[in-house]
C-alpha cells in the first residue's frame, strides 16, 4: 500500500443527522472530502478541509460540470498518492446501489489504502420517515432491496419478476421512478395483487418528502398525478398499510419551509439543529463573520486586573467563549473570576456560561439591553463593570448605568466583519423566491441583510419570502433599513423567531 488513505462513508439518505459518528469522525480528520450529489451539504458545516463536489448524473447538479465514475476514481486515487487522507462522502450507504464497491476495487487496483464506514441507506431510512416499516410480525418476515435503474450496458435484466411476486415480504424498489410502469405491469402480469399496498416516497428523510400511497395497480397514475421527483423509493407490500396508523415525520409543524438562519455561519449550528427538529429545512445566509479582536493586548490587560471590578457582563455567547477561552490561553482559570458577580443578557448566553461550569449572578426578563441595565442599576451603584462584547454594539449600558455613577468599561473580545455575499446555492434559493421564512436576529443583521439584497430579491419579501424579526429593536432597525417584517418574536431569541413562524402559519 502506497500513500494516503480512503475512507468510503455513508452519509444517509437525507436527513444531515443520520450520518454515523464513524463517519463524522472521519470526515474531521479528513484532508479532502468528495462528497455526490445526493449527501446534504449541511452535513459539511462544521468540516475544515477542502471539499469538492461530484456529480455523476445532471440532475440536482445544476451548474456542475457531470464527472464520469472512471474520472472520480482517478481523483481519489491521486489525492491518496499526495498522502491525503480522503473521505468520498456517498449518499446512503456505499455498498446498496452506491457504486464503492467499484470504487474500492479501484483503490485495492492502485494500492490505496481504504476503508468502508456503512451508511444508512434509503429502505430503512426513508421508508420509517414515512411511516412505513419494511418488516413485521403480522405481515412481512422478509425484504428485497431491488434496482429499480439496472445498468444500461447489460444485454438483459437480472431480475425475474415471477420471483419477485411471490416473495413472502416488502419489495422495495431503489431509483425506479422512472420505470415505475414497468415494474407494476410487470409484477401484476407475473401474478401480484393489483390491490397489494403500495407507495412511493420522494426525497425521503428530508424536509421536502412527499408520499404516494395506493394500490399496486393505481401507484403510477397516482404519481403522476402527485408529481414526485428523483431521488425515490418504490415500497411494495402489506407493510404499507401500517402508514395509515404510524406516520410521523410530514406532519412536523413546519414541515416543508425553507427557513433563511442570519447567524454568522460558524454559530448557526443550534439554529440548523432546531429548523431540522420542526421539519424545516435551513437555509444559510450568514451576514456577518465572526473572529478574533485584531488585538488582544486590552483584554489581557484587563484580566490582569480583574480585581479591580465587582461585576462581568456578557451579552452574547460569543463574548463568554471568547473571553473564557482568552483567560485560559493567558494562564489563568475561573479562580480568576471568584470575586465576580456575573450578569448575562438571556438564558443563551447563561447556557454557555454552564459550558465552562459557571452561573451567572443575573438574568433579566427580557433579553435585551435596556432590560439588562435596569436589573443591574440597583445592584451597581458607584461600582465597576467589565464588559466583554464585540467590536460593534449600542451603548446602552454604558449610557444608563452612568445614572447610578457606575462605571462601564467595555474590552472587546471578538469582531463582526460584513459578509461580502451569500454563497451560491443560498443565493439561487433566494432569488428565485424559494425561501419561505428568514430570521433577522440584531439589528446589524438586519442593517446587513438588506444591505446585500437585489432589487430581485426585494420583490419577493412579504409575497413568497417573509421576514421574522427576534424583537422590536430589531424590527425598526430592519424597518429603517426598507424592509418589510411580517411576525415578530415574543420572547427574544431564535427560538422566539421560530415560534413566531409557527403561529403565523397556524393561523
Amino acid at each position: 500500500m502506497a500513500g494516503g488513505k480512503v475512507y468510503l462513508v455513508g452519509a444517509g439518505p437525507g436527513d444531515p443527522g443520520l450520518i454515523t459518528l464513524k463517519g463524522i469522525e472521519c470526515l474531521q480528520k479528513a484532508d479532502l472530502i468528495l462528497y455526490d450529489g445526493l449527501v446534504n451539504p449541511l452535513i459539511l458545516q462544521h468540516v475544515s478541509s477542502e471539499v469538492e463536489r461530484t456529480c455523476r448524473v445532471s440532475e440536482g447538479c445544476k451548474n456542475r460540470r457531470v464527472l464520469q465514475q472512471d474520472e472520480i476514481n482517478q481523483r481519489l486515487i491521486s489525492a491518496a498518492l499526495e498522502g491525503k487522507t480522503v473521505v468520498r462522502l456517498k449518499g446512503g450507504d456505499p455498498f446498496i446501489f452506491g457504486r464503492g464497491s467499484e470504487e474500492a476495487a479501484a483503490l485495492r487496483n492502485a494500492g490505496i489504502e481504504f476503508e468502508v464506514v456503512p451508511g444508512i441507506t434509503a429502505a430503512t431510512a426513508a421508508a420509517g420517515y414515512a411511516g412505513i416499516s419494511v418488516t413485521h410480525r403480522a405481515h412481512a418476515s422478509a425484504v428485497a432491496l431491488i434496482t429499480g435503474h439496472e445498468d444500461p450496458t447489460k444485454p438483459d435484466s437480472s431480475l425475474d419478476y415471477d420471483v419477485l411476486a411471490k416473495f413472502p415480504g416488502t419489495l422495495v424498489f431503489y431509483m425506479g421512478l422512472h420505470k415505475l410502469e414497468r415494474i407494476v405491469e410487470s409484477l401484476m402480469q407475473a401474478g401480484k395483487a393489483a390491490e397489494t399496498p403500495a407507495a412511493v416516497i420522494s426525497r425521503g428523510t428530508t424536509p421536502f418528502q412527499k408520499t404516494v400511497q395506493s394500490t399496486l395497480s393505481q401507484l403510477p397514475e397516482q404519481v403522476r398525478q402527485a408529481g414526485l421527483v428523483a431521488p425515490s423509493l418504490i415500497v411494495i407490500g402489506d407493510c404499507v398499510s401500517l402508514r395509515d396508523q404510524i406516520a410521523w415525520f410530514e406532519e412536523k409543524p413546519l414541515f416543508g419551509l425553507r427557513i433563511g438562519i442570519t447567524r454568522a455561519e460558524e454559530q448557526s449550528e443550534p439554529e440548523i439543529k432546531r429548523a431540522l427538529e420542526l421539519g424545516a429545512q435551513p437555509v444559510l445566509l450568514p451576514t456577518i463573520e465572526i473572529g478574533p479582536p485584531a488585538d488582544w493586548e486590552p483584554v489581557d490587560a484587563a484580566i490582569a486586573r480583574l480585581d479591580e471590578y465587582q461585576w462581568l457582563v456578557f451579552t452574547s455567547a460569543n463574548g463568554v467563549n471568547y473571553f473564557l477561552n482568552r483567560l485560559w490561553e493567558t494562564g489563568y482559570d475561573a479562580r480568576k473570576l471568584a470575586r465576580l458577580k456575573i450578569a448575562t443578557i438571556g438564558p443563551s448566553t447563561a447556557e454557555a456560561l454552564q459550558q465552562f461550569h459557571l452561573r451567572a449572578d443575573l438574568i433579566p426578563d427580557q433579553y435585551r439591553a435596556e432590560a439588562l441595565a435596569a436589573a443591574l442599576k440597583p445592584l451597581v451603584q458607584g461600582k465597576k463593570i467589565l464588559w466583554a462584547g464585540a467590536n460593534r454594539g449600542r451603548e446602552v449600558l454604558q449610557t444608563e448605568l452612568a445614572e447610578v455613577s457606575a462605571t462601564v468599561d467595555k474590552i472587546v473580545v471578538y469582531e463582526n466583519h460584513d459578509v461580502a455575499s451569500w454563497g451560491s446555492e443560498s443565493l439561487e434559493l433566494l432569488e428565485s423566491g424559494e425561501i419561505d421564512w428568514i430570521g433577522l436576529s440584531s439589528p446589524s443583521i438586519a442593517r446587513n441583510f438588506s444591505r446585500l439584497l437585489t432589487e430581485d430579491v426585494r420583490q419577493h419579501l412579504g409575497s413568497r419570502t417573509r421576514l421574522v424579526s427576534i424583537s422590536p429593536v430589531t424590527t425598526q432597525a430592519a424597518t429603517d433599513a426598507g424592509l418589510q417584517i411580517d411576525a415578530e418574536a415574543e420572547e427574544y431569541l431564535w427560538d422566539g423567531i421560530f415560534a413566531a413562524i409557527q403561529k403565523h402559519v397556524s393561523c
